[in-house]
């Protein structure tokens, strides 16, 4: 009866209204972050560009984004929501923009730097206003809808965007185009967004000390997820990072094709985003890791074995390899991380957890990809990818589980 009375008490129309304004801003800073390679090619030789270079504009904003996720996270803890997320999202679409005239590899360095510096931010407490304004029942399908948006507009309809637009404006046009849906999610945030009702004050009510940063870590999942989100990025992004030259130089796909099959991995991890920590809602947040982290080396093991006979069986080994993998990251970094946070600061957990992510997954294993590439062949990341995720698996055995259903608490 108590549980019936706060559904019933539930504001369920903010909660879907502010799920869907953070899913939307989450998928601009997709289509934002993950633009850059995919109109590479078309300013390349314009500004005197190299691929050492498109790496190191690649793992700035990774290592920046991890960096502030954690730092503006915390920030927005103590300080509330709305004064750290709408000029986070005002700025990274400004830096979009502003990446449309740059004229050399400096500025675009900086650029995409404050761009990560911005976009950590909406990762963090983004997952906090959705766990926030989520009923308990639906916090992992929520965050779920919110995290699979990244994929999908940054890995799957992004650069079909790019290239059509490409056909009737150039690069820098593109840019400063892409900039503006954000500028207005701003506005719409601006009008929509709550602060958590602990961060509101009330007249006469006693002042509760906020935990310290080593309060972050009492709970066991907070480290665990740091960690284990690490095999789960470093699986995600050095996938992404070599997949288009290991299709091309290796299996000698054409263009076309190599685009045909790369998309897999946006449209997969879409799926697996939101469809994984939905399901985690019923069979447990636990469960629902180690089966993500097992089913992605499989189908990323059966994917490596494939030749270049059929684009067919390659799209959906790869769909499956991208679900499963982008599975495990959007339930560690979404619900693992806020049911493990102390009260008050699920911001800070949560960027903690997906700041180690990017800063490793980001930054330090595609680096490690690179050199195996270099030395023995870019098919042999595949056994590196694989040990990742064999190695997260192992480290979630030791997650405790948190959802509502399976604890009791709903």
């Amino acid at each position: 009866m108590h549980q019936d009375a706060k559904s019933a008490g539930w504001d369920t129309g903010y909660e879907w209204k502010i799920i869907l304004v953070l899913s939307l801003t989450f998928g601009l800073v997709g289509l934002d972050r993950f633009i850059l390679p995919v109109l590479f090619p078309a300013f390349m030789d314009e500004l005197g560009l190299t691929y050492a270079d498109l790496g190191n504009l690649v793992g700035i904003l990774a290592v920046f984004w991890g960096v502030s996720a954690f730092a503006m996270g915390f920030l927005s803890d103590k300080v509330g929501r709305r004064k750290v997320l709408i000029p986070a999202v005002i700025v990274f679409s400004l830096m979009s923009a502003l990446s449309g005239v740059v004229g050399g590899l400096v500025s675009l360095l900086l650029v995409r730097a404050i761009m990560g510096l911005a976009e950590g931010p909406v990762a963090s407490i983004g997952v906090a206003v959705a766990v926030e304004a989520s009923h308990p029942k639906r916090r992992g399908m929520n965050n779920g809808i919110f995290q699979c948006m990244i994929s999908l507009m940054g890995n799957a309809v992004g650069p079909i965007i790019a290239t059509q637009l490409l056909l009737v404006t150039d690069w820098r046009a593109v840019f400063m185009l892409v900039g503006v849906p954000g500028l207005i999610m701003a506005a719409v945030m601006y009008f929509l967004v709550r602060e958590p009702a602990c961060t509101v004050a009330v007249e006469g009510a006693p002042l509760v000390a906020r935990p310290s940063f080593v309060d972050l870590f009492r709970h066991r999942n907070v480290p665990l997820a740091m960690l284990t989100l690490m095999c789960a990025m470093g699986g995600i992004f050095v996938m992404g990072a070599m997949m288009p030259s290991y299709l091309t130089d290796y299996l000698k796909l054409s263009i076309q094709d190599m685009g045909f099959v790369t998309s897999a991995i946006g449209f997969g991890g879409a799926l697996g985003q939101f469809a994984m920590p939905t399901v985690s809602d019923f069979i447990g947040r636990k469960l629902s890791t180690l089966l993500s982290y097992i089913l992605a080396a499989v189908f990323t093991y059966l994917f490596a074995q494939a030749g270049a006979d059929d684009l067919t069986t390659l799209f959906w080994l790869l769909f499956f390899a991208a679900l499963f993998n982008f599975s495990a990251l959007a339930t560690l970094a979404g619900p693992v991380a806020a049911e493990a946070a102390p009260a008050g600061m699920i911001a800070s957990v949560a960027g903690l957890v997906i700041g180690a992510g990017e800063v490793f997954g980001g930054g330090v294993a595609p680096a490690i990809a690179g050199q195996i590439a270099g030395s023995s062949g870019i098919q042999n990341v595949f056994p590196f990818v694989i040990a990742s995720l064999v190695l997260g698996f192992v480290i979630a055995l030791f997650l405790r589980e948190t959802a509502p259903r399976k604890t009791g608490a709903v």
